[in-house]
């Protein structure tokens, strides 16, 4: 990769793959685009940035023809819960802004990264262990723009010969950008928590398992992705990867290993648990792993280690502000 356009650039996983690529790659050769500006401050350098609705093909394709590059990650999209409450602009976002950015890619020979997500399995996927092949039928239209984004991202890279690439992400946690809508987000706020009140009340029932992954871990495998050997890719749309899977229950009892008074109680949210029961208990990485060599860093002790080290400094830098 030389040059790379990112869309959804200030959400939770934009936000570090900016930072992360322009320090790869240089600050002027990583484009980022939001729908707004108003998180801008959180990129740290001073590359380009437009603000860029992906519903607007013309503008989409402006910012392409300028900058004419040879990668588009394409992050924008809206989260599963807030998605339930919202299905028709879900759709309306999660779809058209995917088929823009293909049809745009198609047009100026461009590869293209497409996150999909454990969403992607529904209550008939087999719950442990979930193969990369296999029944998907889920329950939420988030998970069913994901499932329809995997197979339009397939029949591009058939039909057009598109280099068309992406993975399912299981719940991602970082210290640096707080989620925003998603099932997954009591596995951030959880740490946060614990620093500022020493208590969390989870909206995920206690012996609800899924599948997680450090943010560190995240970012190297989709750059991993991006410039692996093609002719190694069986799949390509998408790999399954995981680096752990958990329940409340679980992280509470690491964070009490160094806050020993941390008290981790439950409200549960009937619609974040539905979709949560609905995703699968944990998946099967091992076709990442043999393609392309998936391999993350991280898993929950090393994890909870360095997230209450940097949200604790954060905080306190915070605090002084």
């Amino acid at each position: 990769m030389k040059k790379i356009l990112v869309t959804g650039s200030l959400g939770q996983i934009g936000v570090e793959l900016i930072n992360y690529l322009r320090d790869l790659y240089g600050e002027n050769s990583v484009f980022a685009t939001d729908v707004s500006d108003k998180e801008l401050a959180k990129i740290k350098s001073d590359g380009p940035f437009e603000i860029l609705d992906v519903r607007d093909g013309k503008a989409f394709d402006h910012i392409v023809s300028s900058f004419r590059p040879d990668t588009i990650f394409h992050l924008a999209g809206i989260l599963s819960a807030n998605a339930e409450k919202l299905p028709q602009k879900a759709w309306d976002i999660n779809m058209n802004g995917l088929f823009n950015a293909l049809e745009i890619a198609r047009n100026y020979e461009t590869s293209l990264f497409f996150p999909s997500s454990i969403a992607a399995f529904g209550p008939g996927s087999p719950s442990d262990n979930t193969p990369q092949d296999c029944m998907q039928r889920p329950s939420t239209i988030y998970g069913i723009s994901k499932v329809a984004g995997e197979l339009l991202c397939d029949y591009y890279h058939s039909k057009y010969e598109l280099d068309t690439r992406g993975v399912r992400f299981p719940g991602l946690i970082s210290h640096e950008a707080l989620p925003g809508g998603g099932t997954t987000d009591y596995a951030v706020h959880i740490y946060y928590d614990a620093l500022t009140k020493k208590k969390y009340t989870s909206f995920i029932a206690s012996a609800t398992y899924m599948d997680m992954m450090y943010m560190p871990d995240a970012l190297n495998a989709m750059v991993k992705l991006m410039e692996a050997d093609p002719s190694r890719l069986v799949h390509r749309n998408c790999f399954n990867i995981t680096a752990m899977s958990f329940s409340p229950d679980d992280v509470a009892k690491e964070i009490q290993k160094y806050i020993p008074d941390f008290v981790l109680d439950y409200d549960v949210d009937p619609v974040r648990q539905s979709i949560a029961e609905s995703w699968p208990n944990s998946i099967d990485p091992s076709c990442a792993v043999e393609e392309w060599g998936f391999s993350p860093a991280y898993d929950l002790e090393a994890m909870t280690i360095d997230m209450l080290e940097k949200v604790a400094l954060k905080t306190k830098v915070q605090e002084e502000a």
